[in-house]
């Protein structure tokens, strides 16, 4: 069997960053110890602001900065890879945005990826008071990114990404054979349709899926669904943390995977 541990972790980060990388140093330490090659953190694990514009404050400079040694530490200190979340980029030339990043270190500290979320989530929830304008201090990536992972080939997406199957399309077009998808989802659409969006994604590319979350009430009010997954290429839940701060380890069988994609094969069926 061609099985690696990974592990997907979910947090209730706050308005303090060194609060956050304490608890995400001790949930990483989980995961390793539990035999986890990968552990994946949520979307913006380091900071959870009052505002959408307190991110600029603690925004990095590509390669330097609190939050990406953190990672770069972690990562070798366990000696596993490392998805972080997403963190705040500065963008060159641009003082209103930031790129929001999820970047991949390897095990022994390197930053060996990055992705910039592409998809930004400019909504007004129905049903809801809740308006959300990502766009207006988050720039938007335009590049998927894949990478090799000793859990496997490895896409890269971010929250309302799983809204856009044809992003997961092109990241198996370059050979992944798993996604991580870093969260931070609301509670009206988490209810409504997370887990049926996490497990299509999954069913339709024959792929897993790790979507590590966060849950729990943030500063200014914000709160998330949590429900942190990891899904099989058949849709099947492998793991799965409710709520409350923790981490979920499943191992991916990708010779059971390659099985089925031989068996079972509609990425081959595609006509578009």
């Amino acid at each position: 069997m061609n099985a690696a541990q990974v592990a997907a972790i979910q947090m209730t980060s706050t308005a303090d960053v060194a609060e956050n990388l304490a608890q995400a140093a001790l949930l990483v330490a989980q995961a390793a110890e539990q035999g986890a090659v990968v552990a994946a953190l949520p979307e913006n694990f380091a900071f959870m602001g009052r505002t959408s514009a307190d991110k600029l404050a603690i925004a990095e400079a590509p390669g330097e900065g609190p939050i990406q040694e953190f990672l770069a530490r972690t990562a070798e200190r366990h000696r596993l890879m490392v998805v972080g979340g997403t963190v705040p980029l500065r963008i060159e030339g641009d003082a209103t945005h930031v790129a929001a990043a999820s970047l991949v270190y390897e095990a022994g500290g390197r930053c060996a990826a990055r992705y910039d979320k592409i998809h930004l989530f400019d909504v007004d929830l129905p049903d809801a008071t809740e308006s959300h304008r990502e766009s207006a201090h988050v720039a938007p990536g335009g590049r998927p990114a894949v990478i090799d992972t000793p859990a496997g080939r490895l896409g890269l997406a971010v929250c309302y990404d799983v809204r856009f199957p044809e992003l997961f399309r092109l990241l198996v077009a370059q050979g992944a054979e798993w996604f991580v998808l870093p969260s931070a989802f609301t509670v009206p659409t988490g209810e409504a349709h997370w887990e049926a969006l996490l497990r299509a994604r999954a069913i339709e590319n024959l792929a897993f899926l790790a979507a590590p979350a966060q849950v729990g009430r943030h500063a200014g009010g914000r709160e998330t669904y949590g429900h942190t997954l990891i899904v099989d290429y058949w849709g099947r839940i492998l793991g799965r943390r409710p709520a409350g701060p923790g981490c979920v380890v499943a191992a991916l069988d990708r010779t059971a995977q390659a099985q089925a994609r031989d068996r079972f094969p509609a990425l081959r069926h595609r006509t578009l």
